[in-house]
């Protein structure tokens, strides 16, 4: 029975945040050759992949505030600006995966997506289900997109997927970051937090802060609230936030190790 999964790769993981338009090659060949070999130990895995922009996109993004909206010529020189450079990453992270015998396509959000007020209302997503029947692994990334608000906006990866999960109803969806996981402590990085469920952030929010590193579409507590939101939503669905820098730890998250955090609701049937 085909299981299918999204994985995200942190723009933090991919690029050096702190230098512009700089890919950590060396990390996106490891990752690449990994998920080849988990593609090929079990039959039954198809994936939708995704990333983020990391010094590709938000160095720039922060610059225009392009996520704040689009409106004036600067603005929409920023816009195409942000748009060029997350395309760029995007077209190296396909060719890394394509060497490692991942077989990959791209689809580019702002060319299929209309957001109001930075929610996704238009996204014809049937090339991505006909990718994904035919074996070949989509390619998402954060992007701009077109919203009729605010005249142009940025989504995340998370965003994304948001709304494919609701379409494509994955198993399960990892987000393979920087960090081990989420910290209860950070930065101290003392105290992971193994397992969260909507009863129990309540008590966990307050210390569950955001990365140091730019990062315009938001932080840690970001992209927990927003997986959280989908878990309720989707009940059957759980969520991994994990680290990509120690070697292995994406091909054994795909394969079914429980590293990190996990995010799931408590009457959750695991598999």
């Amino acid at each position: 029975m085909r299981k299918l999964f999204f994985l995200k790769l942190g723009g933090s993981v991919i690029t050096n945040k702190g230098l512009a338009n700089t890919a950590n090659l060396e990390k996106i060949d490891e990752i690449a050759n990994e998920v080849h070999r988990a593609q090929r130990d079990d039959r039954e895995l198809v994936l939708l992949l995704g990333h983020g922009s990391g010094s590709f996109g938000h160095i720039a993004a922060s610059k225009y505030h392009t996520r704040d909206g689009v409106n004036t010529f600067q603005q929409w020189q920023g816009f195409a600006d942000v748009g060029s450079r997350a395309r760029a990453l995007n077209q190296i992270i396909i060719e890394r995966l394509l060497l490692a015998g991942v077989t990959a396509i791209s689809f580019s959000p702002c060319s299929s997506i209309i957001a109001n007020d930075r929610k996704i209302i238009e996204w014809n997503t049937l090339l991505i289900e006909k990718s994904l029947l035919a074996n070949i692994a989509p390619v998402i990334y954060g992007d701009v997109v077109f919203d009729q608000k605010s005249g142009g906006t940025i989504l995340s990866t998370e965003e994304l997927f948001e709304h494919l999960a609701h379409k494509l109803n994955p198993e399960r969806i990892l987000l393979a970051g920087l960090e081990t996981g989420v910290w209860k402590d950070f930065p101290s990085r003392n105290e992971l937090i193994a397992e969260i469920t909507p009863d129990s952030f309540e008590d966990d929010k307050k210390e569950v802060r955001s990365s140091t590193s730019p990062d315009v579409t938001g932080g840690m507590r970001s992209k927990v609230e927003e997986m959280l939101s989908l878990v309720k939503r989707l009940p059957q669905l759980e969520v991994q936030i994990f680290s990509a820098m120690e070697p292995e730890n994406v091909y054994s998250a795909l394969m079914g190790s429980k590293i990190g955090t996990v995010i799931r609701n408590p009457g959750r049937i695991k598999p």
